[in-house]
């Protein structure tokens, strides 16, 4: 088995591909719809094969109170690995994005923290093991 798909809900699609593309990085992979409804994936630029994150919208009650719940208690709802924080925070930064945690070590790593406008916290993470 291997992990193909996971997604992160998001308050607008538009803004969020804006975000997840131009300011973190990502690359845009799938962009369909069918009656209302938007399939809307990014991916890796150095693995376009690889994991997909789907931006769903939080249109579903019970999504809608977990992103702002989890946002509320400074959670991330999204976990990227980094091989330098520091790069990716000061990248990130020169291209707009409002980091609610700079560079921090922590126990055996080193994680930043990003809000994506979209209604969550984005939190980069290096692995010192």
């Amino acid at each position: 088995m291997q992990i193909k798909l996971t997604k992160v809900y998001v308050d607008e699609h538009d803004k969020a591909l804006k975000f997840y593309t131009e300011v973190l990085g990502l690359q845009k992979k799938a962009d369909f719809g069918n009656h209302g409804y938007r399939w809307l994936t990014v991916t890796s630029p150095d693995d376009q094969d690889g994991t997909e994150l789907q931006l769903e919208l939080n249109t579903n009650p019970a999504a809608r109170a977990y992103q702002e719940a989890m946002f509320a208690e400074g959670q991330p709802a999204l976990l990227l690995h980094t091989k330098d924080v520091k790069a990716d925070y000061e990248r990130v930064k020169a291209n707009g994005g409002a980091f609610i945690m700079p560079p921090t070590d922590v126990t055996a790593s080193i994680i930043a923290q990003v809000n994506d406008t979209c209604g969550n916290i984005i939190q980069f993470v290096q692995l010192n093991w």
